[in-house]
């Protein structure tokens, strides 16, 4: 049966997508900047919150050399898609010691370092939430 609602029929405009993944697992970490930009394109409000292992995608050099698959594009540029998208980018400052990252190691396409209390907060306030 075919369903004739579209996103942009909903009131639903906030989304919260938190990204746990990094280069251990590059397969996943290009396809959560693409929807973000989408979703963004679609006047949706959206905030990407990079944690755990994410964190490492928000290391300068890192997704500069990273892609989901080879010869394919890297990382950052998916990111610079998601940003000129209008994608918020948030990064979990108290997960920075355990992957010996310094503030100065963050890449500038991080708009704000934050804690897991924004984290909760971002989840609680969101309309949607998806988890890479």
């Amino acid at each position: 049966m075919s369903d004739d609602r579209h996103y942009l029929d909903n009131e639903e405009k906030t989304v919260v997508i938190v990204m746990t993944s990094g280069p251990s697992q590059r397969h996943r970490c290009a396809t959560p900047f693409y929807m973000a930009a989408i979703m963004a394109s679609m006047d949706a409000d959206v905030k990407l919150f990079f944690t755990m292992e994410g964190v490492k995608l928000c290391q300068k050099g890192v997704p500069e050399h990273l892609t989901a698959m080879d010869g394919g594009k890297t990382i950052v540029e998916f990111m610079r898609d998601a940003k000129a998208a209008g994608v918020k980018f948030y990064m979990c400052r108290p997960a920075m010691p355990g992957y010996e990252m310094e503030v100065d190691d963050v890449i500038a396409e991080v708009d704000e370092l934050s804690s897991g209390g924004e984290l909760a907060d971002l989840i609680l306030s969101s309309d949607k939430v998806l988890f890479f």
